[in-house]
């Protein structure tokens, strides 16, 4: 058996018989297209920072405008208490985001938010939201990414549950830009491949592009971490969802009370909550699906100081953790959550550029960065310019050479642009 060079080559010989090479590359190309397959590059999505859940019978087409209003009055009336917060003069920063855009992500909630109705009262709620989510899709400075949360899948919902998500999409007229349903409960993964049947039936039933519906799978369950056979099963339900999947959200007290946790200790950082969502983190790594934290039931009515406290340090603990998007269910939640958001990405901001020049100047300017280390570098760049944490026009100040295209060839492993070598 004759002996060849290799690649490119004939000069230098192997002993690695031709046969066995074919073998190996057979099976290695499977793995590279299953592995691409299954974990994309980025696909350029912004992540919102938050979701914000409004219940069905309270949605308005003056919702986003009346939250902002709340939560800048809740600014205003709290100030000194925010300051001593804010170590990064944020604070007006977060006023004006209010004012403008104080909602990235909304959803209209029809599961424990509005509770069981009457089908005629949820037909007509169902219907209501979807004129809502036409009119929020148009509005300036209204949420770049909207939706529903319908009922659970379970026999006694389903019914329910597909019939809200058909009359919400009439009555929208079309699918809203941004538009994702949220679907709750999921316990196993063949529930993914319904969601997927469910879509493409919609779609050819309104005459809709295919790939237009997407869905969220949020996670409350135990049994969606691990199955009875012992498995964990997010990562099977995203590769069943056919890149439906837009993001998991966690459901921190319908999990910890499923877990057992008794009411008084159900909370965002209670160990059982962290490792749910390490989960889930874990199985949506480099899949493009992203990670939601949950929500606190603690909002700033009664005792508002010790509220805008607690959600500050809790979405302040969520990003050191990686989690880059929580839910919001008060007007008041917004306040903290821009702030601890512009705070951290600040902070964040200022390690990561004269790191990633340093990378860029191939100086080690202290440390040692690795590729993947720029990776994360520059994203969490990004990410702080798309929430508004920073301009762009203060990052071209701290660092003309850190452009878009180079950070997002960094993000991507690219080769650099020539002009920032």
């Amino acid at each position: 058996m004759r002996n060849h060079g290799g690649p490119g080559s004939g000069a230098n010989p192997t002993q690695l018989p031709e046969n066995v090479r074919a073998e190996i590359d057979a099976v290695l190309d499977a793995v590279d297209a299953d592995l691409r397959t299954r974990y994309p590059d980025p696909d350029g999505r912004v992540q919102p920072i938050h979701t914000a859940y409004v219940p069905a019978d309270r949605a308005t087409a003056d919702t986003p405008a009346e939250w902002g209003a709340v939560a800048t009055e809740l600014l205003d009336r709290h100030y000194d208490l925010l300051a001593e917060l804010d170590h990064t003069d944020a604070l007006p920063t977060v006023r004006a985001q209010l004012e403008r855009h104080p909602i990235q992500d909304l959803r209209i909630d029809f599961e424990d938010g509005y509770g069981f109705r009457a089908d005629t009262e949820e037909d007509k709620a169902a219907s209501n939201a979807g004129t809502v989510l036409a009119e929020w899709a148009k509005l300036p400075g209204g949420p770049t990414s909207l939706g529903i949360r319908m009922k659970g899948l379970a026999g006694s919902e389903r019914d329910r549950a597909l019939r809200t998500l058909e009359l919400v999409l009439a009555a929208a007229g079309g699918v809203p830009a941004g538009f994702v349903f949220t679907v709750p409960k999921i316990r196993a993964a063949e529930q993914a491949s319904a969601l997927v049947a469910l879509c493409e039936g919609f779609e050819r039933g309104f005459g809709l592009d295919a790939g237009t519906l997407r869905f969220e799978l949020q996670i409350e369950s135990p049994q969606a971490i691990i199955a009875a056979d012992g498995s964990a099963p997010i990562a099977k339900m995203i590769g069943l969802s056919e890149g439906r999947c837009s993001a998991l959200h966690f459901g921190t007290y319908d999990y910890t009370a499923a877990c057992g946790i008794a009411a008084p200790d159900q909370a965002l950082d209670h160990p059982a909550a962290d490792y749910a969502k390490s989960v889930m983190q874990v199985a949506a790594a480099q899949t493009g699906v992203w990670v939601c934290d949950g929500s606190t039931q603690i909002v700033p009515d009664g005792e508002p100081e010790a509220a805008l406290r607690n959600h500050h340090r809790l979405v302040s603990r969520a990003l050191r953790l990686g989690y880059y998007q929580g839910w919001d269910m008060h007007p008041g939640h917004l306040v903290t959550r821009w702030l601890a958001t512009y705070e951290f990405f600040r902070q964040a901001i200022d390690v990561a550029v004269p790191r990633l020049v340093a990378y860029l100047d191939r100086r080690s300017g202290g440390v040692m960065d690795e590729p993947a280390t720029a990776e994360a570098l520059a994203a969490t760049v990004l990410r702080g310019v798309h929430c508004g944490a920073r301009s762009a026009v203060e990052l071209r100040s701290l660092a003309p050479a850190l452009t878009p295209e180079v950070l997002g060839a960094l993000v991507a492993r690219a080769p650099i642009p020539q002009e920032a070598v």
